[in-house]
């Protein structure tokens, strides 16, 4: 399948395309300025509370009058530009392709020939997220603003979660009762300046922190702050994927075991740019570990890298500094699970997973944001889909102000790709595409040449809260599609297969939780009889570990929950979770969630999902949850959790 660079199929749609849109966007940015300068955030009425003379006030009052003179001038030519622009939709593709090559050892060529089908398996790495990338006026209604800076930061901030090595810390402690921990692998490998992996020198104890230095003085944050990461080794899902550092549970301190990665773990360039920016959403402070300038860790923190004595410029993104914390993580054996489809690890986590596959995003419908997204992810992604969906009336029944929002980024190099508009979305719903997007992946080959594909499905589903019927024929419409998807992009016969289907995984805002009394009928879909979900016991039922994804927008610039360090501890405790996570609210009478937590049950409204199926992989092999976590590392950014799973592929008479 061709996949489409270019909105248009040629230069010249693409031409008055450009002249169209700008005659329109004056008259955009205009009135989107002008309204969000009427919606304030908490974090603006915070600061209006402490400066009687805040500026920004005075702005708008001043800037109002100006703002208006210069919207109904330019509203003639944001006429004759929609006359334009309206009829151009019909000729627009559904989404576009980007790939910056990747000719080093993480390249997505250089990943096909690690996995052969064969051997102990290999792991795959998903995630997905919300981030609320609207046109500013609009998002500010979810409490959060400055839709540039913010995407710029996001992407930042997963590109450095994901390029750190993947290292687990094991701790070997009868006195270790917690459930979750910082991240299973957010702790940078100790080097030296030759780049090999060293073992951990001296003795560490359970709470304290260390600083590394490699030969010749040199911190492993000096090469982790350019966004370094270890490479998979070929077997890819075996323990010796990273350095893996157990403790024992005396205090006295002995030194802690290491095993170095066999290849010596080839390093990758994920910075991909100058400078970090400052997002207006995130006031820089100690121990915001989601940020490349953090001086400091987190309360569990084993391990935390400094800046070294070279001299930083001193702005966020600077090399010269970037904390990596280590997990105190219970032996994973030594856990006793309640049910036996729990025997994976979860966690909650500061960091998005480190070797992160695959990222499937909703909400990323500004335009600009999108482009500003997809320049910061391309320092670890190499493809990568963005501005998916249809404009104008083309494609669905009602007029498509907005895309699907989707945006979609992989490591590995994508075959197929097919998108779908929902098309019975209503009232405000219906001015967005929203719809369903599926790819078809490459992952491997066999040694018999036999490509190894897998199949993910991103979505966002209908989101007034009344309407469960059109979720759940949306869910139907999801599942159909995708079936189609699957017959029309598959190259193999039962006699003959070409293909070996390694894992069928859907993910995205299902806007509906397992919680909800209001929900039950999206909680009895046929789709989780097809499709696993790692959260769920059954209908109505969490697991009890399990959080709620979205938080409670009224709290998001507190003091407790700004950082991803912050946001983390107190997702960690049960009081912590009754006020800064979303409730039900037919569960949770009464005006405010806060000052009314003895009414709240649960963990919270989890609405963000990451399923996982079975029918129709390779008969040889079985699919399964290895590790899953709920990510704090977009604190103040988004009013919304993402979260991650990693899946083991391994042949079905393997050990788990």
């Amino acid at each position: 399948m061709v996949l489409y660079t270019t909105p248009f199929p040629n230069s010249c749609l693409s031409a008055l395309h450009a002249v169209s849109w700008a005659l329109i966007f004056p008259c955009y940015w205009l009135a989107d300025r002008l309204l969000a300068s009427f919606i304030p955030t908490t974090f603006e009425k915070r600061q209006r509370a402490d400066d009687p003379c805040y500026l920004q006030l005075l702005c708008t009052v001043l800037f109002t009058p100006v703002y208006l003179a210069l919207l109904v001038a330019s509203l003639p030519f944001a006429f004759l530009g929609f006359l334009l622009w309206s009829p151009l939709q019909s000729a627009r593709r559904p989404y576009i392709y980007s790939r910056l090559e990747d000719k080093g050892p993480t390249g997505g060529a250089a990943l096909l020939s690690e996995w052969k089908g064969t051997g102990p398996g290999k792991s795959f790495c998903f995630a997905t997220a919300n981030l609320c990338l609207l046109p500013d006026s609009l998002a500010r209604l979810n409490n959060v603003f400055n839709t540039q800076a913010r995407a710029k930061e996001i992407g930042q901030r997963i590109r450095n979660g994901a390029s750190r090595p993947q290292i687990k810390i094991y701790i070997d402690s009868p006195t270790n009762t917690s459930i979750s921990a910082a991240s299973f692998s957010s702790l940078v490998s100790p080097q030296g300046s030759d780049g090999v992996p060293r073992a951990v020198p001296g003795s560490i104890k359970r709470t304290a922190s260390v600083e590394y230095k490699g030969e010749g003085g040199h911190h492993p944050s000096d090469e982790a702050a350019n966004g370094l990461a270890s490479g998979d080794p070929a077997d890819g899902g075996n323990l010796e994927d990273a350095c893996i550092v157990r403790f024992g549970g005396d205090e006295g301190g002995r030194p802690p075991e290491a095993v170095d990665p066999p290849n010596g773990g080839q390093a990758r360039n994920g910075a991909g740019g100058g400078p970090r920016g400052q997002t207006p959403n995130h006031s820089q402070r100690d121990g915001d570990s989601g940020s490349l300038g953090s001086p400091s860790a987190s309360r569990e923190s084993l391990v935390k890298g400094r800046a070294g004595a070279d001299g930083g410029s001193g702005e966020p993104g600077s090399n010269s500094k970037l904390p990596y914390k280590a997990s105190v993580v219970k032996r994973a054996a030594a856990r006793r699970r309640r049910h036996p489809d729990e025997a994976f690890d979860h966690e909650v986590s500061a960091f998005f997973p480190a070797n992160l596959d695959f990222l499937c995003l909703q909400e990323v419908f500004d335009k600009r944001a999108a482009a500003k997204l997809k320049d910061q992810l391309h320092g670890y992604f190499e493809y990568i889909l963005y501005d998916v969906g249809v404009y104008g009336c083309h494609g669905c029944c009602s007029f498509k102000c907005l895309n699907s929002g989707l945006f979609f980024a992989s490591r590995y190099p994508i075959m197929d790709v097919a998108y779908h508009c929902y098309p019975n979305g209503r009232f405000s719903d219906s001015l967005a595409s929203k719809g369903a997007l599926y790819l078809k992946v490459q992952v491997g080959s066999t040694p018999q040449d036999q490509r190894i594909v897998g199949y993910i499905s991103c979505t966002h589903l209908h989101a007034l809260a009344e309407d469960s019927d059109i979720r759940c024929e949306q869910l139907n419409m999801l599942q159909d599609w995708l079936a189609d998807f699957r017959k029309s992009t598959s190259s193999s016969s039962a006699a003959n297969p070409e293909e070996l289907v390694a894992f069928d995984v859907i993910c995205g805002d299902f806007n509906f939780d397992n919680c909800s009394s209001d929900d039950k009928l999206e909680q009895q879909h046929s789709l989780f009889t097809r499709y696993k979900d790692p959260c769920r016991l059954g209908p109505g039922e969490e697991k009890p570990w399990a959080i709620g994804t979205l938080l409670d927008q009224d709290g998001l610039y507190d003091e407790e929950v700004c950082t991803p360090d912050n946001l983390q501890k107190v997702l960690e405790s049960e009081e912590g979770r009754r006020e800064y996570l979303a409730f039900p609210t037919s569960k949770s009478p009464g005006g405010g969630q806060k000052g009314r937590k003895e009414l709240l049950k649960g963990n919270g409204r989890r609405i963000d999902y990451m399923l996982h199926g079975e029918e129709g992989l390779c008969p040889d092999w079985k699919a399964e949850v290895e590790e899953f976590s709920f990510i704090t590392q977009l604190s103040g950014l988004t009013d919304h959790l993402p979260v991650a799973m990693r899946l083991m592929v391994s042949a079905g008479d393997d050990e788990a």
